[in-house]
């Protein structure tokens, strides 16, 4: 239908002849993201046609085909001008139910209008600059925060709550005014935990312990999109919430991590689902005081099934490690998909004891064949060691710390799963190129070292880590006027590259960090002659 036929039936003084022609148009432009830039003011006026409409009094019928239209129309952020008033703003939250504090949701052939009232809001606003100004003058937040509330424990309300939340999450990620309202003025991560609790129907047995059926039904589309809504929310919600500083504060995020370990044990209706829950839990977990996440394990029953490490459920962390293999072997967007689970993973590992165990029983097992490089295979380690030397900063600095937290942070440790060349990068950042250990205490464990390493352990060179047979000396066979020639020669083919600005000869500091070689020798002297002097 002609855009122009469709505006003049809006313009129009019958409802009904408007409602039928925006049904005609909704039909065909459905699936349209794209809109024809000679078109712009006839969408304009088209826009403001439909919110005169929407003013009035009429059927709910019409409603829903207005707002469909208005929703297909806010997509093409050129048009929201005339929609981005506070009128009109007003008219879309009232008809949102925003607006009514005391009404509950009881009328469901209402629903439907509601549920597109908030798709239009969702797209107005994460279009808009003036939008998202005007949500915070007319207290937008604490509407959708009073609606998420009438939404517990109703039924057929699955779609208002997933936009509402969506809605939410629009709004903590584009304006910081409303993410702290939310967090600190409309007890924002309170009500959300409550969303996404209902959202996973979860049944507890005890503080912090949810009932695990492992024979349960996966969760339904509209669950996981709930959930999903409810986790992105907030995610934004409570950034930089490293410092708990009240003892309410510390029981909400434990409550937050048993529900995000129930939020992992649960699978989604598609196996992409899951990934896409499992995945905002864990972008969630990265938030939550690392004090707070010994919840993830939970003492296990003799009756439980679960995998046990100590006494301890390690179910969750199961998950969080296969879901860290699966993000590497997929081998791209490792910043935005491998490097959250990793900084959780090491971070766990840093403070809780039994996790950094489990885990490094499953990561880095006592080595035994050491024939091969450590970034040649198929292991969780291999493939560990290989993003060592990722071009990508980031992930490769996380890797490694992640292997070397697993290690106890000792230098001798790391290299023995490692070698020295995949870890040197991160030795020469933290000054331990001269060897020793981080500055985090871990207790001591038994020495895990196997009859086979001891024996190999004499042959293993040092900086690829692996087993090598003994390579003739190609100097044994030389005289000694060509050994001094060929060092001669060597000398002076780096001296050419030293001064020609090609390389820069550096040498360690005697406390471990790199320096150019003339002041790391001077250092050296320096330290020499203060120890004779005191002797």
């Amino acid at each position: 239908m002609e855009l122009g036929a469709v505006l003049e039936a809006v313009q129009g003084a019958a409802a009904e002849t408007a409602e039928r022609a925006l049904l005609r148009y909704n039909e065909e432009n459905r699936a349209v993201f794209r809109f024809d830039p000679a078109d712009e003011d006839k969408r304009k006026k088209l826009c403001e046609g439909i919110l005169n409409i929407l003013e009035k009094d009429i059927k709910t019928s019409c409603q829903t085909a207005c707002l469909e239209a208005l929703r297909i129309l806010s997509r093409d952020k050129k048009v929201l001008v005339p929609v981005t008033t506070k009128r009109n703003m007003q008219i879309l939250m009232r008809l949102a139910k925003l607006d009514a504090v005391e009404d509950p949701l009881e009328r469901v052939s209402e629903f439907p209008v509601i549920v597109e009232a908030l798709k239009c809001l969702c797209n107005i606003i994460f279009n808009s600059a003036v939008a998202q100004k005007l949500s915070l003058e007319l207290n937008l937040a604490a509407m959708l925060c009073n609606l998420l509330k009438k939404c517990k424990d109703q039924q057929l309300v699955g779609d208002i709550k997933c936009f509402d939340l969506r809605l939410l999450f629009l709004l903590s990620l584009l304006h910081t005014d409303i993410r702290s309202q939310l967090r600190q003025e409309l007890q924002g991560v309170q009500v959300l935990t409550q969303a996404l609790e209902s959202s996973l129907n979860i049944r507890w047995t005890g503080e912090y312990k949810a009932a695990e059926d492992h024979d349960r039904l996966p969760l339904s589309l509209q669950e996981t999109n709930c959930a999903i809504e409810a986790l992105k929310a907030l995610f934004n919600v409570t950034l930089d919430s490293w410092n708990v500083h009240s003892k309410n504060e510390s029981h909400q995020f434990r409550y937050m991590a048993a529900i995000l370990r129930y939020c992992l044990l649960t699978t989604g209706p598609t196996e992409d689902k899951t990934e896409e829950l499992h995945s905002n839990a864990i972008n969630l977990l990265s938030n939550v005081p690392v004090s707070c996440l010994d919840v993830l394990i939970t003492p296990s029953s003799q009756e439980e099934t679960d995998i046990k490490y100590n006494g301890m459920s390690m179910g969750a962390i199961q998950i969080l490690l296969d879901f860290m293999e699966k993000r590497i072997d997929k081998g791209s967007s490792y910043r935005e998909g491998l490097t959250p689970v990793l900084s959780l993973l090491t971070e766990c590992c840093r403070t809780h004891r039994n996790i950094r165990k489990f885990i490094k029983a499953q990561v880095l097992p006592p080595l035994r064949d050491v024939s091969n490089r450590p970034e040649v295979g198929t292991t969780v380690r291999n493939k560990l060691v290989r993003l060592m030397t990722h071009v990508d900063l980031g992930v490769k600095q996380i890797a490694a710390e992640f292997l070397f937290v697993l290690c106890k942070e000792r230098v001798d440790s790391l290299l023995k799963y490692t070698g020295y060349g995949n870890a040197a990068g991160l030795l020469a950042a933290r000054g331990l190129l001269a060897g020793g250990r981080g500055d985090h205490w871990y207790s001591d464990d038994e020495d895990t070292d196997t009859e086979e390493y001891k024996s190999a352990k004499p042959n293993i060179n040092l900086i690829t880590g692996h087993l090598e047979e003994p390579m003739p000396n190609p100097m044994d066979e030389m005289t000694e006027e060509q050994k001094e020639y060929e060092a001669m020669k060597l000398v002076n083919m780096f001296d050419k590259l030293s001064r020609d600005e090609l390389i820069k000869p550096m040498g360690v500091r005697p406390d471990g960090t790199m320096a150019p070689l003339e002041e790391a020798v001077s250092q050296y002297h320096t330290n020499k002659q203060d120890s004779s002097d005191s002797d």
